[in-house]
């Protein structure tokens, strides 16, 4: 969907059609969940601080996000999705995979399937839809943002190579600043550069990830859509409105996240393995700290002590805190039978 809670907002309120607009908080500390068009001709993105926004923008409307809208016009869109294939694997409210190979319309092109998939998304819910096409999931997701907002685009096995070829790292689909900086460092800018490494070299630096890395960058990735991908980890954070500058005050903090996780994990029947912590100083520096434990955690208590020995451990002396988040990873069921795959909430 294209700048869907933004877009959500000004079908249904005319009055900020046409304008810059920010769903999320306009206070001193708040972050904007999705900008408009309009306001991204100005540089405003998702996750920045709204302050950064405001001043890039003077003109920008705030609005207060509604979830519970956003999950309802998700729900019609993705109705709509299994009327053409019953092989849809969400990413988010407002973004799928679906493999139309064998479509239930008997659509012989792909390019027609998302055709008529838009066409009938803005009959329903009056907003637009963009899509990419292409012979993996990869491929699909760039090519779903090369023609955004209001378009689609068709990346064909004859294109693939050159297509990634010419692509900036910056640009690949999960490849953040971290990962291009060192890409950089290490004369990787392109795909191409990316192509000319060997497996052996990718991993070495990479890790796990370098493998990834080596075969996207020629176009191969054979991950099937999976219509029962379930999420594997559960967070919670917050932003304060005033830095946090001592250790029982953030203690204190942690406690409403803890439960927040827990009670979704109790809702859901899940548990997991691995509690990670994330910090944002007032600085803006962010890190995150993560520990596995053999077992599941089984408790709440359980879930504190981890969370509170991480932060124990990295703020020997603590300097001021803006943001903490607490999250419970390598999510199964209570039965334990299978592992699924990792969904970033």
């Amino acid at each position: 969907m294209d700048a869907f809670y933004a877009s959500v907002e000004q079908r249904d309120n005319p009055d900020l059609r046409g304008k810059p607009v920010a769903v999320g908080g306009s206070r001193e500390r708040g972050v904007v969940a999705a900008a408009s068009y309009e306001a991204r001709k100005f540089g405003v993105r998702s996750a920045m601080p709204s302050v950064t926004a405001k001043r890039q923008c003077p003109d920008l409307v705030f609005v207060k996000p509604r979830f519970e809208v956003y999950k309802a016009v998700s729900q019609q869109i993705r109705e709509i999705f299994a009327e053409h294939t019953p092989i849809i694997e969400p990413l988010s409210l407002d973004e799928a995979y679906l493999d139309v190979t064998e479509n239930l319309q008997g659509i012989p092109l792909a390019r027609d399937v998302a055709l008529a998939i838009r066409a009938k998304i803005k009959v329903v819910t009056g907003l637009n839809a963009s899509a990419g096409i292409s012979y993996n999931k990869f491929l699909a997701k760039l090519a779903s943002d090369h023609r955004k907002p209001n378009g689609q685009y068709v990346i064909t096995p004859e294109m693939g190579p050159a297509f990634v070829e010419a692509l900036p790292v910056g640009k690949f689909h999960g490849i953040g600043p971290a990962t291009s900086a060192k890409m950089n460092s290490l004369g990787l800018h392109t795909g191409l550069d990316m192509r000319n490494q060997t497996l052996e070299f990718m991993q070495a630096n990479f890790g796990k990830a370098g493998a990834y890395y080596y075969w996207i960058s020629r176009g191969v990735d054979n991950r099937e859509v999976r219509a029962n991908r379930i999420r594997k980890s559960v967070g919670a954070e917050n932003t304060f409105s005033s830095d946090l500058t001592e250790f029982d005050a953030m203690i204190a903090e942690l406690h409403p996240l803890i439960d927040k996780v827990w009670r979704h994990c109790e809702e859901k029947g899940s548990r997991g393995r691995t509690v990670t912590l994330k910090v944002k100083f007032n600085d803006f520096e962010i890190i995150t700290r993560s520990r596995s434990v053999p077992v599941v955690v089984s408790s709440r208590g359980e879930l504190e002590r981890l969370s509170v020995a991480l932060l124990q451990a990295e703020m020997p002396a603590p300097k001021p805190v803006r943001l903490l988040g607490v999250s419970l990873s390598s999510l199964a069921t209570e039965d334990l039978a299978e592992p699924q795959l990792d969904l970033p909430i």
